[in-house]
């Protein structure tokens, strides 16, 4: 795992968690520059699933197994943008407080892959 890359995922979901609670306290609904925002969180979630799976095709294997590993890099790369969805479908401040959820469940999937992988 690159711990960079991990490191930049998560806290750009606790940004982004951070920035739609914000809406949700304010009583808003999320707005095209929340979605701008989680397409940059999923653009990172994808890069750190293609590198994942690059590295278990090398040959480097994590030390808790490969199966868990690519179940939580789904996970990780699906859970901004379901959310996001279920934000469009929810026009209140519930959509908003969808996606802060999201992000911190990005966040804490970023700290358990890096567990995972033997960090």
């Amino acid at each position: 795992m690159l711990v960079p890359l991990t490191v930049t995922t998560a806290v750009a979901a606790l940004v982004l968690a951070a920035w739609c609670g914000w809406a949700a306290y304010r009583d808003q609904p999320t707005k095209d520059w929340h979605f701008i925002g989680m397409a940059v969180v999923s653009v990172l979630a994808l890069v750190q699933l293609v590198v994942g799976i690059v590295q278990l095709a090398r040959g480097e294997k994590p030390e808790q197994g490969s199966t868990i590993f690519v179940s939580y890099l789904l996970g990780a790369f699906a859970c901004v943008p379901v959310t996001g969805f279920m934000s469009l479908a929810e026009r209140t401040r519930w959509g908003s407080v969808t996606v802060a959820a999201g992000g911190v469940v990005l966040a804490v999937l970023q700290v358990r892959l890096y567990d995972i992988w033997g960090g």
